[in-house]
């Protein structure tokens, strides 16, 4: 049973984006736990992320980790750049995706590109116009990731020859 998960831990690439440390004021002094946001790709259009908070931080990144491989998804590519321009609102954060020609490489703040290496994406350019919350940037983006759709599937479904495109 070890093998089958050293191939799952193999498949992915993982990264620790950020860890916020937290403090509480108690009767003997202050008692510290940690939050971890972990980010796991495979650079070939598989991504996922995790949150997660522990009193020690190798078990946060731990337990973010384990909830990152759990929550991946992929999204919609055409060539090397995202098939369409999207905008997103999550919480505070606007942040626009825009497609980009072959060659331009990712063009993003450090959350948002970290996001769209490990998602495999070359050629992207990406503007936050909101607030910087690593957490909320890095929700942002995933949610963009998953409102793109395939260009020639959703003209079949409306009805639109090829041509028009």
């Amino acid at each position: 049973m070890p093998k089958k998960e050293d191939a799952k831990t193999d498949e992915f690439e993982e990264k620790v984006l950020y860890i916020n440390r937290c403090s509480k004021v108690v009767k003997g002094g202050r008692k510290f736990s940690f939050s971890a946001l972990i980010l796991v790709g495979d650079r070939k259009g598989k991504i996922g992320f995790g949150f997660a908070k522990a009193n020690e931080v190798s078990d946060a990144i731990r337990k973010g980790s384990q909830a990152a491989r759990k929550n991946t998804f992929s999204f919609e590519m055409e060539g090397t750049t995202i098939p369409h321009e999207v905008l997103v609102d999550w919480d505070g954060v606007k942040l626009l995706l825009r497609p980009a020609p072959e060659g331009t490489g990712v063009v993003a703040g450090s959350q948002v590109r970290s996001v769209l290496e490990m998602a495999g994406i070359p050629d992207v350019v990406s503007k936050s116009l909101g607030a910087n919350n690593p957490i909320n940037l890095v929700r942002a983006t995933v949610k963009g990731l998953k409102m793109l759709r395939n260009r020639k599937k959703s003209l079949e479904t409306r009805g639109v020859s090829h041509a028009v495109a």
